[in-house]
């Protein structure tokens, strides 16, 4: 995926400032698409260049004006588009997984590294327990687009648990 797509995905309901996609970036489609705050910048500013997005420039009283991007219907139907094609499962990159195969080498610190991983998933899983208590605690009851983003909520709840669940198998294996 591109971080186009994300961009678009993110904007698709909502105009935001750079400024606010970025931020929101970080709570919303930044936990399962990572990017810096100048990549956002400089795709918004290609995505305008392509006619996908547009911007709006809001005036205000005793701050800088703010230029609103949204998505064109030009941006939609790539979005679409997109969408539409298949995708193929991701491959495994882990920096962790490659130390844990040769960590005969240094016992003591993988099981240090371990741990460490443990407790950010912990501290990861919690966080996606209060997203889903504060957003999506009656899923009987969600929208269409609630749904959806739900799902991606779901995953991330599942990623953290199986990590979770094979870190503690790992951490009692090697003791």
């Amino acid at each position: 995926m591109a971080l186009t797509h994300a961009i678009l995905a993110r904007l698709i309901d909502t105009p935001l400032s750079g400024y606010d996609l970025a931020q929101q970036f970080d709570g919303s489609v930044g936990y399962f698409w990572a990017a810096s705050h100048q990549q956002i910048y400089r795709e918004l500013s290609k995505l305008e260049q392509q006619g996908w997005i547009a911007g709006e420039t809001v005036l205000q009283t005793g701050k800088p004006d703010k230029k609103l991007y949204y998505v064109t219907e030009i941006g939609k139907q790539q979005l679409k588009s997109w969408m539409a094609e298949p995708s193929e499962p991701s491959p495994i990159k882990d920096d962790l997984l490659v130390k844990i195969f040769a960590g005969y080498l240094a016992p003591q610190a993988i099981a240090i590294e371990l741990k460490r991983h443990q407790k950010a998933h912990q501290e990861k899983l919690a966080v996606y327990k209060a997203i889903e208590q504060k957003y999506f605690s009656n899923p009987q009851i969600l929208s269409e687009t609630e749904k959806f983003q739900y799902l991606t909520l779901l995953n991330g709840i599942s990623y953290e648990t199986h990590w979770l669940s094979w870190l503690d198998r790992a951490i009692e294996l090697l003791k």
